[in-house]
């Protein structure tokens, strides 16, 4: 009972609820705008987002017609990729431009850096000349780079000053971001030295020193460096926020730890989705003809490793003819191999990402693996054997299933690691391809070890 509670209270709080959905569905059907607006104002940016996401274009071309006038810069912000373009289109320019100009420079970069130029240029154009030049300096750095996710509005202070002279510094501008974690100290050339969390200034006495106060956590980022290597190194080291420098070790910018948590979760998104083959953007919010160009590539190489695995069966049509037993267990072998290579790759995958796999390791993971693989095959063996003698009534067969499952388990675990890495050693994602592969291995291997047995044993 309290579990129920505890779920109901956390979608009430939390998430959006089947129920409000409907309100909202039914206000804009009958064009209420004062309910529709009555209905969202109370929700969080990322919560209108969600709603936008979940409902048809046509049901979310009627609510921006509704609440336009409403509408916060922050939801562009937080609106998945895949509807952002359409979201655009339906909102009146002066809506639009009141919007971006709400945004951080970071957060109008990621808007806009994959629209078509002529939307590019509607938003750009919104924006006070200082924020545009900001914009675009940040959208001449690589894509997908620290460049690109940093924000250029800094707070930085001289490394000579004082807490009170930074305090005072504080007050006095009106220009600072709505959230920022730490001063960032600079030399006289624009280095950054150093920084100081908020709370220590406001803890500290006016006359100490900010140089006295500087976290040991200080490190810069390379603003070519890619976004990933970003994610990676503020989750290892617990950043809150870091500088970002060009090529000469100028500050250009700093990104915040919720820029980088956003990264960490986009990339497993993206291996989560290239290892089903459906495409690292997909979208529930995608049309049929995207879902199928996105799913159709992959789903044609399944088919093709499909024909190989069947020319592997075709090689022992005249064993499979004269055992049909031997029909009935197939699949089995197969499957399990399928699945042991699939729990070894899900970790092998996960452990590149996350740079626990490294090259002072992977041999003992590869061995580690390797005994796992033939572990669970003499277990799987000894089930299985026992089931087809019985089954079946033949002992051999019996023996023939367990020997196959130990193979096949055994390759299947070595394929897990070993297609992974061949792929990153190779340049290529190791999420985007294994699993075809690894399911072709498995398959192979485990019809030809079973048939190539009983041929040998049964006939």
């Amino acid at each position: 009972m309290a579990q129920e509670r505890a779920e109901e209270e956390f979608e009430e709080d939390y998430a959006l609820s089947g129920d409000l959905v409907e309100q909202v569905l039914d206000a804009t059907e009958r064009a209420d705008a004062p309910l529709l607006t009555s209905l969202l104002e109370p929700l969080h940016a990322a919560d209108i987002a969600d709603l936008l996401e979940q409902v048809g274009s046509g049901e979310r071309r009627d609510i921006l017609k509704l609440y336009g006038a409403e509408f916060d810069g922050e939801i562009l912000s937080e609106i998945d990729e895949s509807i952002r373009e359409d979201v655009l289109e339906h909102l009146p320019a002066e809506v639009l431009a009141d919007a971006v100009r709400e945004l951080d420079s970071d957060d109008v970069v990621d808007l806009i850096e994959d629209l078509e130029e002529p939307q590019q240029e509607a938003i750009l154009d919104a924006l006070d000349e200082s924020d545009r030049a900001a914009v675009e300096q940040s959208l001449n750095w690589p894509e997908y780079s620290a460049g690109r996710l940093m924000q250029r509005e800094v707070v930085t202070a001289p490394e000579h000053w004082t807490v009170g002279e930074a305090i005072d510094f504080l007050r006095a501008e009106d220009w600072l971001p709505d959230q920022f974690y730490h001063v960032v100290l600079v030399d006289p050339f624009h280095h950054p030295v150093g920084y100081v969390t908020l709370g220590k200034i406001l803890a500290s006495k006016r006359d100490v020193a900010l140089n006295t106060l500087v976290e040991d956590s200080f490190r810069t980022i390379w603003a070519r460096q890619e976004e990933a290597d970003v994610a990676y190194a503020f989750n290892q080291y617990h950043l809150i926020s870091a500088p970002v420098v060009d090529d000469d070790d100028r500050l250009v910018g700093v990104i915040t730890i919720d820029d980088a948590m956003n990264v960490l979760d986009e990339e497993h998104e993206e291996d989560i989705l290239r290892l089903a083959g459906v495409g690292d953007e997909s979208s529930i919010s995608d049309s049929v003809p995207e879902t199928v160009r996105q799913r159709l590539p992959w789903l044609m190489v399944n088919l093709l490793t499909a024909i190989l695995a069947s020319a592997v069966i075709a090689l022992f049509e005249g064993t499979i003819e004269r055992l049909v037993a031997l029909a009935v267990l197939m699949p089995i072998v197969a499957s399990m191999g399928g699945n042991a290579g699939t729990q070894t790759l899900t970790v092998a995958v996960r452990a590149l990402a996350t740079k626990s796999l490294t090259e002072s390791n992977v041999w003992r993971v590869v061995r580690r693996e390797a005994l796992v693989g033939f572990a669970n095959g003499a277990v799987f063996a000894v089930v299985m054997g026992a089931v087809a003698w019985v089954w079946f009534g033949t002992p051999e067969l019996g023996l023939v299933i367990g020997v196959a499952m130990v193979i096949n388990l055994f390759v299947a675990a070595l394929a897990g690691i070993a297609v992974p890495l061949a792929l990153e050693r190779l340049g290529a994602d190791p999420a985007l391809a294994s699993g075809t592969f690894v399911t072709t291995v498995t398959d192979v291997v485990g019809f030809f070890a079973f048939l190539a047995l009983a041929g040998m044993v049964l006939l």
